[in-house]
């Protein structure tokens, strides 16, 4: 599915049916097909995008998103979800209305998401971003200070590349890649004076 605006008609194709019929999580992911992954780690992404102070907030949704990974590079076609997980759902008629409402705005997105430059998401330089992805939503997963914002960002951007092969949006993650690499070593450097500082401090107090 790498053809241009091909994520509304998927979308409309899962709705279709009648409006009290039941499409649970298992068959919403698994009609999503090979963009399954990547869709499900962005919705998981998107609340670390934004600064929002909630702590703990990147772990918990970091472990998820690692595991999905795990499961994608272990070859799984879609995600593998627990049974009283997968079963759940909802109306066929909710989701109808909601793909309705957000029609527009997803037609946006594809306007500003949609296959090109695939050399950056095909062969080497894919396998490449993958890798990358993975050891993105590991930092992110760390419970580490300061340090989610611009992997969340970089990740969210090599799953766009993913669901629509926009070799632009894979561009942008390894752009947010570089500027996470330049923060981390910041914050390890600004991290160990701020400790080194901190000893010295305790020394003079205890030992003049």
């Amino acid at each position: 599915m790498s053809e241009r605006g091909a994520l509304l008609p998927t979308l409309d194709r899962l709705a279709e049916g009648p409006r009290d019929s039941i499409i649970t999580l298992a068959d919403f992911l698994q009609g999503l097909q090979t963009r399954s992954y990547a869709f499900a780690v962005a919705l998981l992404d998107l609340p670390n995008c934004i600064p929002t102070g909630i702590p703990w907030l990147s772990t918990i949704t970091g472990i998820p998103m690692f595991l999905l990974v795990l499961q994608y590079f272990r070859g799984h076609p879609v995600p593998s979800l627990p049974a009283f997980i997968g079963c759940r759902g909802l109306p066929r008629g909710k989701l109808q209305h909601f793909v309705a409402r957000a029609r527009r705005h997803i037609e946006r997105l594809e306007n500003a998401v949609h296959p090109r430059r695939e050399w950056w998401v095909t062969g080497v330089p894919r396998h490449l971003m993958l890798a990358t992805w993975m050891l993105q939503i590991i930092l992110l997963a760390l419970p580490v200070p300061f340090d989610n914002l611009l992997p969340a960002w970089a990740i969210l951007f090599f799953c766009l590349a993913q669901i629509e092969s926009d070799g632009v949006m894979a561009m942008l993650g390894w752009l947010f890649t570089l500027f996470t690499v330049i923060w981390t070593v910041f914050l390890v450097i600004a991290g160990h004076a701020a400790i080194m500082a901190a000893i010295a401090a305790a020394r003079g107090i205890l030992f003049d």
